[in-house]
């Protein structure tokens, strides 16, 4: 037998195990803290920062948000909430040292200073300011100016008082580091406004500002006070819809409040958004899981009573109520559980049973008031179904050849097509009756 030779050199022993120190272990990798060192994570860097002043909005704190990219790639977040304490910190610091140089550091563990929060392990901003050539903290509260510099996540001037003021609030500026992010270190003013125009219709009332210092840069204005039901609107624009006024469902469950607004449009592919505590959900989870399930059993059963589906009627699936909708789920909870620490994904399992019966019971009512809603998404059901039903026998002929396609299986989906539109067009008619 011949004897590995690619066995590891060097001995392992109690020498060769390190402690990494501060935030160097983000630098070391930084991928498990802010996803990936590409473009997605540059950017997510500002959505950490951004977060912070979007709980302050939730804790109704803050009104207004600026985010602003300079000309040297830099970018500052500036908000009017409560500023980051700066008061000594039982570890001997000032707090917002704490806050900006140690992991899992910040005031949202308790639910005492917000009921509800982005944030959730305290990794955020200090894993922001561990990637960033330099941090500056800018905070006026308690009637000053403070100010805090860090540079690769290392203090380089303690926390001073700059002198008095009147106005309160928060600025954090930092720039990536390049040694980090090497692909690139450039903000995209288009990726940025995209989220920051969800988190305007997320927090209504709440004025953000994207400004681009750099040449040819531009500004943009978010503010909207028709929240997620307009947010639909704006996303249904240039669509057909199918019924005119947006459904907006609204509820509070003990301390979880549940929100959701769905319109449908004449198009086949539905448009899904989901978030809690205002952060987007990519990936969905048991918000938007709740939600698809109540839909399904609510849309089948509001039909079987009105006699829009009658009892030896196949009911529809769930894609096919879900076709040419455009729905907004947004949960606010004490204690989100996600995914990982880019929180693509919500785990609470129960948050699916709220959403589930909040939606049930909210989105029948509204049929029982608006039964016209009903009957136009079951025409666009029939004509999504007759739609892909001969699009299915289209793409056997052409894997199959016409010739080869039984006389047996055309007939049948060709049948099942027409069954389900004039199955409609009778209902339909009975209906106007």
């Amino acid at each position: 037998m011949t004897e590995a030779t690619d066995q590891p050199a060097g001995n392992y022993g109690a020498e060769d195990i390190r402690v990494l120190e501060g935030l160097e272990a983000v630098r070391q990798r930084p991928g498990m803290f802010i996803g990936d060192t590409g473009p997605r994570g540059l950017h997510h860097l500002v959505y950490e920062v951004v977060d912070n002043s979007i709980d302050e909005a939730m804790a109704g704190h803050a009104k207004t948000i600026q985010v602003r990219i300079h000309p040297d790639g830099s970018l500052s977040v500036t908000d009017d909430g409560r500023g980051i304490p700066v008061g000594m910190h039982e570890e001997g610091k000032s707090a917002l040292e704490v806050v900006l140089c140690t992991l899992h550091a910040g005031g949202k563990f308790d639910n005492k200073s917000y009921s509800v929060s982005a944030g959730l392990h305290g990794v955020g901003v200090s894993a922001v300011n561990a990637v960033s050539e330099f941090l500056d903290a800018t905070v006026w509260r308690d009637g000053g100016e403070w100010f805090f510099r860090c540079e690769a996540g290392i203090p380089k001037v303690p926390v001073e008082k700059k002198g008095p003021a009147t106005k309160r609030g928060t600025r954090i500026h930092f720039k990536p580091d390049k040694t980090i992010f090497k692909d690139t270190v450039d903000f995209v003013f288009e990726t940025l406004a995209k989220r920051l125009r969800e988190l305007a219709f997320l927090n209504k009332g709440v004025h953000i500002t994207l400004v681009d210092e750099r040449p040819n840069g531009k500004t943009e204005e978010f503010k909207y006070d028709g929240g997620i039901a307009e947010f639909v609107g704006y996303l249904n624009k240039g669509k057909g819809r199918l019924h005119e006024n947006v459904i907006h469902i609204e509820r509070t469950v003990g301390k979880i409040y549940i929100e959701c607004a769905l319109q449908w449009n004449d198009r086949y592919d539905p448009t899904e958004f989901s978030f809690a505590n205002s952060i987007n959900t990519h990936d969905g989870g048991t918000h938007l899981s709740g939600f698809r399930s109540a839909l399904t059993r609510t849309l089948n059963a509001f039909a079987r009573e009105v006699q829009l589906l009658r009892e030896k009627d196949s009911p529809p699936s769930g894609d096919d109520y879900r076709a040419g909708l455009t729905v907004v789920v947004s949960v606010r909870l004490p204690n989100p559980q996600f995914e990982s620490q880019t929180k693509v994904k919500l785990t609470n399992t129960d948050i699916e049973g709220a959403v589930t019966q909040v939606v049930n019971e909210e989105l029948h009512d509204y049929l029982e008031r608006h039964r016209d809603v009903l009957r136009d998404v079951d025409l666009g059901v029939a004509t999504f179904v007759c739609v892909t039903t001969i699009e299915a026998l289209t793409h056997n002929a052409v894997l199959h050849r016409a010739d080869m396609l039984s006389d047996e299986t055309a007939a049948a989906l060709v049948e099942e097509a027409s069954r389900l539109v004039s199955g409609y067009l009778l209902r339909e008619r009975t209906w106007r009756r």
